[in-house]
């Protein structure tokens, strides 16, 4: 499984964090699968890009929850993208100035929306690794923000 599996409370302590105005720590919270890792170097190769040392996803979130709060995500909505997008039926896909995942199979995201989550990396070249550095919801078009609450 490509995220660990104590990654969604270790996302939520971040994420936490960062609503309270706190730093988060730099937390692994998964890897690709052996075949997303392969791909993900070798068409990095491709584009003269450094490769992956570590087949090791860490996550610090705060451009992430910033990014999907102003939408009107709640933290349970920003792990279910996540571990959507890190899933292993994702599919990398890499140009020259983006190394993203992407997960073909669609997910009910709650706000009637069928959406398939976009996993974009951060590939640090000091300690060549892929942090989560935001998730995109493809296909929401009813964004959390944009739907009545009921009242009473």
């Amino acid at each position: 499984m490509p995220v660990y599996d104590d990654a969604e409370d270790r996302i939520r302590f971040n994420l936490l964090r960062i609503e309270a105005g706190e730093r988060a720590p730099l937390t692994a919270i998964g890897s690709l699968t052996p075949i997303q890792f392969e791909e993900l170097n070798v068409s990095r190769a491709k584009f003269d890009l450094h490769l992956l040392e570590q087949n090791e996803i860490i996550f610090i979130g705060k451009h992430l929850y910033n990014s999907r709060m102003k939408d009107g995500y709640t933290i349970d909505d920003i792990i279910a993208q996540i571990v959507s997008a890190l899933s292993e039926n994702s599919v990398v896909d890499i140009s020259a100035t983006w190394s993203r995942i992407d997960n073909p199979v669609a997910r009910s995201d709650g706000y009637g929306n069928s959406v398939h989550d976009r996993g974009v990396f951060e590939m640090t070249a000091k300690k060549p690794r892929a942090e989560l550095f935001s998730v995109m919801p493809k296909g929401d078009d009813i964004k959390p923000i944009n739907v009545k609450k009921p009242t009473g």
